[in-house]
């Protein structure tokens, strides 16, 4: 088979079952991927946080995923809330660093009048 068709076949498999925990680990996975492409290919600093929170939210999905009661042993003594309490503080974590980024670009764009990444090479401490 070639080699793309290969990796195609097992995600129209999915198209076609109920949804499941790999259904929620293909969606965290793209979401995951398209925020790190994101992150290489903007040069505008906005364009970059936007690629942060979609890989911060593919891994909120895949936290969730794996918290399936599905995934969880037969004897298990959990709540079986631990991926969404991973995914609250991720939620947290990413508001934080909104804040922290978006204030340093506003700073940024105020002393140099643009948010180009490639002009920010004279920062320094």
């Amino acid at each position: 088979m070639l080699l793309g068709l290969s990796f195609a076949v097992p995600l129209f498999g999915l198209l076609t079952e109920p949804v499941s925990v790999a259904h929620y680990l293909v969606v965290g996975a793209i979401l995951f991927v398209s925020g790190i492409v994101c992150m290489a290919i903007k040069r505008n600093a906005l364009g970059v946080l936007m690629g942060i929170e979609l890989v911060l939210n593919g891994a909120n999905v895949n936290f969730v995923a794996f918290a399936s009661p599905y995934l969880q042993g037969t004897g298990s003594r959990s709540l079986g809330l631990d991926g969404q309490v991973i995914a609250v503080f991720v939620i947290l974590l990413a508001a934080a660093e909104a804040a922290v980024a978006l204030a340093i670009t506003l700073n940024f764009y105020n002393n140099h009048a643009t948010v180009d990444v490639d002009r920010a090479d004279d920062l320094k401490g």
